[in-house]
């Protein structure tokens, strides 16, 4: 059985990504995943950490078990495509960005009920009361965050770890979602998908940092603000791709943040003021340019581990 990413497979996923996006569909694999999570957890729930981890085992390995089984296809051909639609599947840099030039132009044009609305789909912040700058704060640091969870991370996971690595990760990071945050049901039940999402963004987070300060509009900014800053932020990995995103924009991030009814208040990240409407698009752009270099980079990386294990 080949234990080694098809690169061909991964460059068409990513294509795939850039031409459709993700299609906001009931029939969307990781659309279906989250509901069979959903009915699982409905199954095993308690407010016991040991239930979380046995939800997080069987979904997450259920997930690494099916792409053991598409890498086990005998057919060259088939394993390309398997990885192509794992790829694509997995990916949401396309959409990350729409999102961005989204929030953009609703902001742009003072529609700040729209912007409200839409805001939700970038992160859980509560927009109700939010005004244009903290708006366009939440969508930059949304941007920069999302571009290692959407893009780099899937990418970095599928180039070691092919297809079961892909689907894994997504399933990883998907249950984070679900259930990884703070809130009286999920304290101690998403305990273990949150630790887990934190190890499996550990590495991914810290690339999305230095490729912001290879590739960034200010490269020095970059690297100034995520060794001095990027430790700040309460997640060991989000504080990374903020750091990095406000020094290469010459903005400040972090502040006071509500979810759901529970504030929390971020350290200041950066050295410049807080981010305005025109941001949004230079953050966009810069998305854009980290998640084609992480691509490259993930291809180029597959192909050189497929080399070595072949000899």
């Amino acid at each position: 059985m080949p234990i080694w990413c098809d690169p061909l497979g991964l460059a068409l996923g990513v294509a795939l990504d850039r031409l459709l996006g993700d299609p906001r569909s009931a029939a969307h694999p990781v659309a279906v995943f989250g509901r069979a999570a959903s009915r699982l957890e409905r199954a095993l729930y308690g407010d016991q950490k040991a239930r979380g981890v046995v939800h997080v085992a069987i979904c997450a390995g259920g997930a690494a078990a099916l792409g053991m089984v598409a890498q086990r296809l005998p057919s060259p051909a088939a394993r390309t495509v398997a990885t192509a639609v794992a790829t694509w599947a997995v990916l949401g840099g396309t959409t990350l960005a729409r999102e961005g030039v989204y929030m953009a132009d609703a902001l742009e044009g003072d529609n700040l009920e729209r912007a409200r609305e839409r805001l939700p789909h970038l992160c859980g912040r509560d927009p109700s009361a939010l005004e244009a700058p903290e708006l366009a704060r939440a969508t930059v640091e949304s941007l920069a965050e999302n571009t290692s969870d959407a893009v780099v991370a899937p990418l970095l996971w599928g180039a070691v770890a092919g297809i079961p690595g892909l689907l894994a990760y997504r399933a990883v990071n998907t249950l984070d979602a679900m259930i990884g945050h703070r809130s009286p049901r999920y304290q101690r039940f998403g305990w273990a998908a949150a630790r887990l999402d934190d190890v499996a963004n550990y590495v991914p987070a810290r690339v999305t940092g230095l490729l912001t300060v290879l590739i960034g509009p200010d490269r020095r900014g970059a690297l100034v603000v995520l060794r001095r800053d990027g430790h700040r932020h309460p997640s060991p990995n989000a504080g990374r791709c903020e750091a990095a995103f406000a020094g290469a924009l010459g903005v400040t991030l972090g502040g006071t943040n509500v979810y759901g009814g529970r504030t929390e208040h971020r350290p200041a990240m950066g050295d410049g003021p807080q981010p305005d409407v025109s941001d949004i698009r230079r953050a966009v752009r810069l998305t854009r340019a980290v998640s084609l270099t992480a691509a490259g980079i993930a291809v180029l990386t597959a192909h050189a581990l497929r080399r070595t294990i072949r000899r």
